[in-house]
């Protein structure tokens, strides 16, 4: 049984994760690497509140607004290929989420 390994990529910075993700498409490509993606998914927008202080008398400044974008990628089977990538440094500010999923084959089981 394959196992589909789904890569989720977040950043604030909307170049640098087009880029990271190119560079994972073309490495997959040159290693003929069944890769799905990169899919962009909706921006969401943050807002975080900012305490004056560290007590609750402090009041807040105004709220921190950031934008957070995503890029998700599909690895079918190619487990050292999925795992090369998890282990590889990213640019400061870009965000790896791995799910691994094992995928049984219809009449397997």
């Amino acid at each position: 049984m394959p196992f589909v390994t789904t890569l989720t990529l977040q950043s604030g910075d909307r170049d640098v994760l087009e880029r990271v993700a190119r560079g994972i498409k073309r490495r997959a490509e040159r290693k003929g690497v069944e890769l799905r993606g990169p899919h962009a998914e909706s921006p969401v927008d943050v807002s975080v509140p900012q305490a004056k202080r560290l007590d609750a008398n402090g009041g807040l400044f105004g709220s921190w607004r950031y934008t957070v974008y995503e890029r998700r990628m599909e690895v079918v089977g190619h487990d050292e290929f999925a795992r090369n990538v998890a282990s590889r440094e990213r640019p400061e500010g870009v965000h790896l989420d791995v799910d691994v999923e094992r995928v049984s084959t219809p009449g397997s089981g």
